[in-house]
């Protein structure tokens, strides 16, 4: 069933105590920015309402197409705000929903002529403990033929640089909204490398640790590392279908294809880097484990050493403490210095023999 758009009413979105054409969203309001975008170029409105009617009233395309499209960005709207939007764009109410609730998969889904996607971005970020940990949010977009409508959750994936680029850049904003979405998944993938990146010298760093002369315990590191390694492999894997399917839809000119399939070509392989990650932290996670038991049982055979040595004056001193009548040596003069130069050298001899074999 084909959705309806309706005109957007004049209110839509109107800052209040503002004078006319300063270009800002009310305080407190989800809307970061928006635009009318004709011929490459920006044209700023008082409201977004006045921007999606001048965009549907202005003038058309020799095929009847509108010349230009609306790019409303939003970070954590409200169901009432969303609301609002849906009704003047057409937007399908179990894509509202999950642009509301957020927490959902990377996923491309299409309700009419109107195609939703949703992806995740990532941060890395310190930590309660100081140590970086890997922060996720997302970034739905709603692409129609004349808007695009982006909703970003979280503290990560910015958009407006993505604007400012783009808005630099008047024959990338001719193709519409597709060049608008290739900006965006571009500006996300290249989040993923960053955040890659630093986790790959976290690990090497921990590595190096592993297997320096010094000993220190990086269990708990690694495994941290581990679990970081699993919400960035949540956030990358499962976009790999969803940008394939990109590549192929009949919105996407055939020039913002090729800068899609780039763009898959970078997630691949920061996939596949992921995916690495994970087999590298296992080996170094058994070495460590490995040191660990080496460098216990080399503290069980020096307690055990010391043990032994300290055996044999206990073990000549408790004989000579039974205080039996007939022992021999208990009545001569020299028999207590003889004892302890036995003891001595009953003491030095296991301390050598200990060392020699690498126990002391």
């Amino acid at each position: 069933m084909a959705m309806t758009r309706v005109r957007p009413p004049r209110a839509l979105f109107k800052p209040r105590n503002r004078p006319v054409g300063a270009h800002r969203p009310p305080r407190g309001s989800a809307v970061i920015d928006w635009a009318a975008y004709i011929d490459g170029h920006r044209v700023c409105t008082d409201t977004v309402g006045d921007a999606v009617r001048l965009i549907r009233d202005g003038r058309l395309t020799p095929e009847g197409d509108s010349a230009g499209f609306v790019w409303v960005g939003l970070h954590e709207p409200s169901a009432t705000e969303l609301a609002e939007l849906a009704e003047v764009f057409g937007l399908h109410p179990l894509a509202v929903e999950d642009a509301i609730d957020a927490h959902q998969r990377p996923k491309l889904e299409r309700y009419d002529d109107v195609h939703f996607v949703v992806m995740k971005t990532v941060g890395y970020v310190p930590g309660e403990d100081g140590s970086e940990v890997v922060e996720t949010g997302e970034i739905m977009m709603f692409c129609g033929p004349d808007f695009v409508v982006t909703v970003r959750h979280g503290k990560h994936g910015e958009l407006a640089p993505v604007r400012a680029r783009l808005e630099r850049d008047p024959e990338r904003l001719v193709q519409g909204p597709a060049a608008v979405l290739h900006a965006v998944t571009d500006h996300v993938v290249d989040g993923y490398v960053n955040v890659a990146d630093a986790v790959q010298e976290d690990i090497d760093e921990v590595e190096e640790a592993v297997f320096s002369p010094e000993r220190t315990d990086e269990s708990r590191r690694i495994y941290r590392l581990k679990r970081e390694v699993i919400q960035l492999k949540r956030a990358v894997g499962p976009l790999a279908g969803p940008l394939r399917n990109l590549s192929g839809r009949r919105f996407v000119p055939a020039e913002i294809r090729e800068y899609l399939r780039d763009v898959e070509d970078h997630l691949t392989r920061v996939r596949e880097q992921v995916e690495s990650y994970d087999e590298l932290l296992n080996p170094i996670l058994q070495a460590h484990m490995t040191q660990v038991t080496v460098a216990d049982n080399k503290d069980m055979r020096k307690i055990s050493a010391w043990g032994a040595i300290f055996m044999v004056p206990t073990a000549i001193a408790g004989v000579y403490g039974m205080n039996f009548d007939f022992m021999p040596e208990t009545q001569w003069r020299f028999g207590y210095p003889m004892i302890l130069g036995v003891i001595a050298l009953s003491c030095l001899s296991l301390y050598r023999g200990f060392r020699r074999n690498g126990w002391l």
